[in-house]
């Protein structure tokens, strides 16, 4: 009898167990990436994901209103959607993605918590400063060429605005947790064919929710600011907040943790090497 048919998910496991391993040598090369690379990265990924809320708003202005609201939200996820699938294929840093990977290096001991800390710090900033420049620039020519309507921002934020702190922060578990699955699918997936549907498919859900996420929330909010749609600092503070924290969990906990778990505890076959750090010090820098 062959090994597979006496360990019929020997074969699974050992896929697994290989996704593990080049999404901690993902996060660990990351690590290492200096402080001004990272940034640039960061900036590009922040803009890049706002193209989803431009094309979101635009989609909102070109309808002239939808005749339902299913259709509404169908269209909008699919807009959504083209901002994460920019930044996942052109391999740019997303706090939202690295929330997830970069915690499993911590997880296996082969990174530590102050590595994780300035790589969240600086990918999130970055991220922060794309999102409020591409805000701007929507403001600016979005009603100029009168491709995005004041109000189509405005609809935007409302709907992600006026929930309780508990619903905000349970919203973003979600999509951290979606957009943890995301980056662990799409690492799994064998082209790129595969790896765009599963982008594709997986983040629109987020914005059919629509569900919080930091950074594409953070375009839709400010763009409504800077358009004059009533929307405060204060305002987006407290989204900003409540979001980041919920996707933190939802990436961290519903993710990297799970799936660490099925390592550390699962029946992994013997002749799998789960170690990523044979020989870190050949590692790419």
């Amino acid at each position: 009898m062959s090994e597979n048919k006496r360990h019929p998910s020997a074969t699974d496991a050992r896929k697994f167990a290989g996704v593990f391993r080049q999404q901690v040598e993902s996060a660990i090369r990351e690590m290492r990436r200096s402080t001004v690379a990272l940034a640039f990265s960061g900036v590009t990924a922040g803009l890049g994901v706002s193209f989803g809320a431009l094309f979101m708003g635009m989609a909102l202005t070109y309808s002239g209103g939808f005749e339902s609201k299913l259709l509404q939200q169908f269209v909008l996820a699919n807009a959504s959607a083209v901002g994460f699938l920019l930044v996942m294929l052109g391999q740019t840093e997303l706090f939202t993605a690295h929330t997830t990977m970069a915690w499993l290096p911590i997880l296996s001991g082969d990174a530590s918590l102050s590595d994780l800390g300035r790589l969240w710090g600086v990918v999130y900033v970055a991220n922060l400063v794309g999102c409020a420049a591409f805000a701007a620039l929507v403001a600016v020519l979005g009603p100029s060429m009168g491709i995005v309507e004041p109000s189509a921002f405005g609809s935007m934020a409302d709907a992600l605005l006026p929930y309780s702190g508990t619903t905000i922060l349970l919203s973003g578990v979600v999509a951290g947790w979606l957009m943890g699955m995301v980056t662990w699918l799409a690492s799994a997936s064998r082209d790129t064919v595969g790896e765009v549907l599963v982008v594709w498919v997986v983040t629109a859900g987020i914005g059919f929710g629509p569900f919080h996420h930091a950074l594409l929330g953070t375009t839709e909010v400010l763009g409504a600011m800077f358009l004059g749609q009533g929307v405060t600092l204060l305002d987006f503070g407290r989204f900003l907040l409540w979001t980041t924290l919920g996707n933190v969990v939802g990436g961290t906990v519903f993710v990297a943790a799970l799936n660490y778990g099925q390592i550390a505890f699962g029946d992994t076959p013997e002749d799998v090497e789960v170690d990523p750090l044979e020989d870190s010090e050949g590692s790419e820098v």
